[in-house]
């Protein structure tokens, strides 16, 4: 069993497709549906029940969907921890910005983002200004960009 074929299920399960699930993976279909085959029969069960239209997670897939996302969580903190050892910037960032500007100033913005941030999982949310200020007050967003003053510091 691999971290990536437990990644490849979790894809599977979020989508209910294995195509959607291996274009968000970044590989082929066949390649996802191999290494998912192999985990179901290194464990000898079956994850999915393919019969249905969408994919349905078995009851037993059900378990250990659940259980592949606390791995996958923990081998991603495993890596978080080596990049802050290294120096290298990681983890998510959640950045509200308003409708408005999202069309011009994102585009430019995300460009030299990535370039200098590639371990950075950057969470965009459209919102009000006043919806961005009140979740960042209550810790849900990071940072936000906002075209009006604002009165409280």
């Amino acid at each position: 069993m691999t971290i990536t074929q437990l990644k490849y299920t979790l894809a599977i399960a979020e989508h209910k497709n294995f195509t959607k699930a291996a274009e968000k993976c970044f590989v082929t279909q066949p390649t996802l549906s191999t290494q998912v085959q192999k985990l179901e029969d290194e464990l000898d069960i079956l994850i999915f029940d393919r019969s249905k239209k969408p994919i349905e997670l078995t009851d037993v897939g059900r378990k250990i969907v659940f259980q592949a996302r606390n791995i996958v969580n923990e081998a991603d903190r495993i890596q978080d921890i080596v990049d802050q050892q290294k120096g290298f910037i990681g983890g998510d960032f959640k950045l509200g910005i308003i409708p408005t500007v999202m069309p011009t100033l994102l585009p430019m913005f995300l460009k030299n983002f990535i370039k200098k941030y590639p371990k950075v999982k950057l969470k965009i949310e459209e919102l009000t200004t006043e919806e961005s200020i009140t979740r960042i007050n209550d810790g849900h967003l990071d940072a936000a960009i906002a075209a009006t003053p604002l009165d409280n510091e």
